[in-house]
């Protein structure tokens, strides 16, 4: 059983694709055929009032008997104090292979693409705009607005998961939003929260996953971490110039501990519950991925 969608996980979501996702059933082999479409519905709080909700599609496909291809796609809707936004996510592809299974551990390895469904970069006019339309922060954001490499490599058994991955975006955004965008706003000061990240390209992330599984006849559940490191800054372009800058205060370490319910209904068919709550962060996120909380609902169908 499998997916989740923190920051903790960079949405980016290199964490819930293939060799990397949570909860993930030890195998000996993988099915000659459709092996699932998974419906997900997803809530996601930001650090300032942004909540964030996504309604996903997963599909995942055998290729051969030790190789699958993961297709997602999520629509997005954003609510928060500055406006709202709704629309396409960026459409996750990944391959995963098997690379090696022993009476004890199986070995799997994915490589993967994110693909940008539009620029970041969606306005807003209201009153806090004076009327004008003006670039919303990447937390309104439905894309990441860059297209992104991944690979990852996990190792699982009946009780255990350690994945590992690394995400790369290769191209910068469009996103232009600043603070004087919103001159009405009644609180200058919360809209200076919101790091700015104009033309953003994000810093490199590599993923760590721990996860201990507990199983039983019809159900089973979770534990695990989740550690997101960020090993190179977010290079933006400085307000009102044309000049690019790496931006101080992205690097480091982001954490979440992650719990997961699994029930079992026949051979097809099951449902999944994910939370997650975060416990470190960077110090400046402009790219708009960072969770305090995440509550996910799956039913998944397998053929």
């Amino acid at each position: 059983m499998a997916s989740g969608y923190t920051q903790g996980c960079s949405d980016a979501g290199f964490c819930t694709m293939g060799a990397m996702k949570p909860d993930q059933n030890y195998s000996r082999r993988i099915a000659l055929k459709l092996r699932s479409i998974e419906f997900n519905y997803y809530r996601g709080t930001s650090l300032l009032t942004p909540i964030i909700y996504a309604a996903n599609v997963d599909f995942n496909l055998a290729v051969t008997d030790r190789s699958s291809l993961q297709i997602k796609l999520p629509y997005q809707w954003i609510k928060g104090s500055l406006g709202e936004n709704a629309g396409l996510g960026d459409i996750s592809l990944s391959f995963t292979q098997n690379l090696k299974t022993t009476t004890r551990w199986s070995f799997n390895g994915t490589l993967g693409a994110k693909i940008p469904t539009n620029d970041a970069n969606a306005k807003v006019k209201n009153e806090w705009t004076n009327g004008q339309e003006t670039p919303l922060h990447m937390y309104y954001q439905t894309s990441l607005g860059s297209y992104d490499g991944i690979a990852g490599f996990s190792v699982i058994n009946q009780d255990w998961l350690f994945a590992t991955g690394i995400q790369i975006a290769f191209t910068e955004n469009g996103n232009e939003f600043v603070w004087g965008g919103f001159p009405n706003y009644p609180s200058p000061e919360y809209v200076a929260r919101y790091n700015r990240g104009i033309h953003l390209k994000r810093g490199t992330d590599v993923m760590l996953r721990i996860e201990r599984n507990f199983k039983f006849t019809n159900f089973n559940f979770t534990l695990g971490a989740l550690n997101i490191y960020r090993i190179t800054k977010d290079n933006v372009i400085i307000p009102g110039t044309e000049t690019r800058t790496d931006l101080d205060g992205t690097l480091g370490l982001a954490l979440s501990v992650i719990g997961t319910f699994g029930y079992q209904f026949d051979v097809n068919s099951s449902i999944k519950l994910i939370q997650g709550i975060k416990l470190v962060d960077r110090d400046v996120n402009p790219d708009g991925l960072t969770r305090n909380e995440v509550f996910s609902l799956s039913y998944v169908y397998k053929f």
